[in-house]
């Protein structure tokens, strides 16, 4: 597909007051960590976020000679801010409906210019390379606006959860990885109970590190009812899945047991706890002061 990165006129020239076709992505993680279009920016503790993403922009908007439009979600502050860039490096955010609405051309344009699968080849490297800080927030990224972008239940989005939940693991963080795991095995058992099976599997994996009792339960809960309806449907279950079935059930039995005395009586079908797939992030606004900037200020390079 020949896509210019920005719309053209007739001269072929960028056409400057019409919204790009493509934007940029962006994303802060809740301990400030910032990548921009799959790449994690170095920073040196110096440089903010949004300054560090400011700059980032305005090098492909001087590059294109054109406005670039960005999405950004920062999870520090919970929101989503939608910017056009300029290339004398000045910003401004704009509301969602001033956006192009999403479209399938839209999205075929942006994924070709940066494909979800080279990002994920990235995160892979770093993760071979044991940088798992790295390729756990380029993972988390690339979640993020990929269900941005296409939905939480689309396809790449859950494989990119499923490498979050994945990562989160890897790093020790077995809460993150049972509650990553767990929505990829909910979407599962809601969309196709034959894909289900390996991603409660994966989820039970991490819930049995738990150690906080709380979670123990609430978690538990959810991965019992999910083996019981997988069994129900008779969705045919290995023999491991079978063992993790039964290793959920009965945790939770003697957990029961030591804090009641008996083992309480499973919850009806729909009022099992359930924690929510995502944090919800604010809507979009105008005039973010940390996304506006003025033009002629100087740039800093990111690395």
């Amino acid at each position: 597909m020949n896509q210019s990165p920005t719309p053209r006129n007739d001269a072929n020239l960028p056409v400057l007051n019409a919204p790009p076709l493509i934007r940029l992505d962006a994303f802060v993680a809740e301990d400030g960590s910032t990548v921009v279009n799959g790449h994690l920016l170095e920073m040196g503790g110096v440089q903010q976020p949004n300054e560090a993403i400011l700059d980032a922009i305005a090098m492909f908007a001087r590059t294109l000679g054109a406005p670039v439009a960005a999405t950004v979600i920062d999870r520090t502050v919970m929101q989503v801010a939608r910017l056009r860039v300029h290339p004398d490096g000045s910003s401004r955010t704009i509301a969602e409906d001033e956006d192009l609405p999403p479209g399938r051309e839209r999205t075929a344009a942006e994924e070709e210019a940066f494909p979800p699968l080279a990002r994920v080849e990235r995160i892979i490297r770093h993760a071979q390379r044991e940088e798992l800080h790295a390729a756990f927030v380029l993972a988390s990224a690339l979640r993020e606006h990929l269900t941005l972008r296409r939905g939480a239940e689309d396809e790449l989005a859950l494989e990119a959860r499923a490498i979050e939940a994945y990562l989160a693991f890897q790093r020790g963080d077995y809460a993150l990885s049972t509650v990553l795991a767990l929505t990829v095995a909910r979407i599962r058992c809601r969309t196709d109970l034959a894909l289900a099976a390996p991603e409660v599997a994966r989820a039970t994996a991490a819930w049995q590190r738990l150690l906080d009792e709380s979670q123990v339960a609430t978690r538990g809960a959810e991965l019992l009812h999910m083996w019981e309806r997988l069994a129900e449907e008779g969705v045919p279950l290995e023999p491991a899945h079978q063992a993790m079935a039964r290793a959920v059930r009965n945790r939770l039995e003697q957990r029961d047991l030591q804090q009641h005395g008996q083992a309480r009586p499973a919850l009806p079908p729909g009022q099992e706890p359930i924690a929510p797939e995502d944090k919800p992030l604010k809507p979009t606004r105008r005039g973010l002061r940390r996304f506006t900037r003025r033009a002629g200020r100087p740039t800093q390079p990111s690395s």
